[in-house]
């Protein structure tokens, strides 16, 4: 069985995901035969997980608009065995299925990457059964906030005001506030059950160490440079560097903060 270079990469995206994930499966209900959708499955976490706990009789189906994410989760799939799980190509905001058809939709870090949430999530609506339970693990707005504040120092000293005006929007586009979520969900037929905060951290020993690591480096440097000039890439972000080596300095260590909510919802 051969896997692309490209999708081996995706499958170390569980270890980042892997506290939202168990917060999720602990939140979710364990039913007999019932239909689950995973939105933004990935390569297969916590999709596959919920599978094997939910056993025979239950269908998990994986919905990714990846090539790469869909040929790790397939090959899995064979691999584990795993009869009761379903990769799946698709969009959230024009899924594939037919109406009222899961009694459960999860989601691990998957609708805060969605082109259109509220479309996503009227879709959720529509897919779900009366009464089915959604629920959403995403990272908050203050995600990875040591290098933001940073940065922002650096766009300020250089005078770039369009730069953090445009930072924040992309801050905003990938992470909402948990009100703004909670009001999308009971703006498109949720009702809001619970919202449990939680957060880890990353720590590195150097601010380069954090730019080279997969993570950052494949997921996150590349639409951090889309909002900032090309030409000034290397100099914002050698000075941003700088600011975070000094926090790693006193303090031991650079620690990167990744806040995040777990959000139970029922279809009114």
């Amino acid at each position: 069985m051969s896997i692309s270079e490209r999708s081996l990469l995706y499958d170390e995206l569980p270890f980042w995901s892997a506290p939202f994930g168990m917060l999720l499966l602990d939140t979710v209900k364990y039913l007999k035969n019932i239909r689950v959708l995973d939105i933004g499955s990935g390569s297969g976490f916590p999709m596959l997980e919920l599978a094997g706990r939910l056993g025979k009789g239950s269908e998990v189906y994986g919905l990714d608009p990846s090539d790469d994410a869909n040929e790790m989760l397939g090959a899995k799939i064979e691999l584990r065995g795993a009869a009761n799980a379903f990769a799946v190509r698709g969009a959230g905001e024009s899924m594939p299925f037919g109406d009222g058809y899961f009694d459960l939709v999860i989601s691990n870090n998957g609708l805060n990457n969605v082109e259109n949430m509220a479309v996503v999530l009227k879709e959720c609506y529509r897919v779900c059964k009366p009464g089915a339970q959604m629920v959403l693990a995403m990272n908050l707005p203050h995600t990875m906030t040591e290098f933001y504040e940073a940065l922002r120092v650096v766009l300020g000293n250089m005078n770039l005001p369009q730069c953090i005006a445009a930072m924040d929007q992309h801050i905003f586009e990938k992470r909402k506030p948990v009100e703004h979520l909670t009001g999308l969900l009971e703006s498109n037929g949720f009702a809001v059950r619970s919202v449990q905060p939680d957060g880890f951290k990353y720590r590195f020993t150097t601010a380069q160490a954090f730019y080279d690591h997969y993570l950052v480096r494949n997921f996150f440097l590349p639409p951090w440079k889309k909002f900032l000039p090309s030409a000034l890439h290397e100099k914002i972000f050698s000075e941003t560097a700088v600011i975070l080596d000094r926090a790693a300095s006193e303090n031991g260590k650079l620690e990167i903060s990744v806040p995040f909510v777990c959000i139970d919802s029922e279809k009114k």
